[in-house]
């Protein structure tokens, strides 16, 4: 399997400083800060690419769930909803996705759904982290 890298850098002190992050693949590049992260400055912060790599695993391994079990997605969009608390750290994760799957039963989607949730990777790496999932079946 291969190693994927993503590289950071950070110039001067927290509250003052900045820095950029960037996937090693080239395909996001962004600013970030104290105010990025801890306010509403424009730019990335951790927390949000967590929730991106989130969402994108968590759909990918229910898109494959469902395959196998003869129920191939026409579309799945999820949400993720990083939160960040005191200390700092991140003490929830929201995820709501929503999915197009013919011949799906409500009860059959939702099973898989919870599946995902536990056993896609980016789950498993953030396992001391509660997670909440809202399944919800369109079309």
């Amino acid at each position: 399997m291969p190693v994927r890298v993503a590289n950071a850098s950070w110039e001067g002190d927290l509250k003052r400083g900045s820095g950029s992050m960037r996937l090693g693949s080239g395909g996001f590049e962004g600013p970030y800060s104290h105010g990025t992260r801890f306010g509403e400055e424009p730019g990335t912060n951790p927390e949000e690419l967590i929730g991106a790599a989130h969402a994108g695993c968590f759909s990918m391994f229910l898109s494959s769930l469902l395959s196998n079990a003869g129920y191939p997605p026409t579309r799945i969009e999820t949400e993720a909803k990083v939160h960040l608390g005191e200390g700092p750290a991140i003490n929830l994760i929201e995820l709501h996705t929503e999915a197009d799957v013919p011949g799906v039963s409500q009860e059959t989607f939702e099973e898989l759904a919870e599946q995902a949730k536990k056993r896609c990777p980016v789950s498993k790496a953030l396992a001391s982290v509660e997670i909440e999932l809202k399944a919800i079946l369109v079309g």
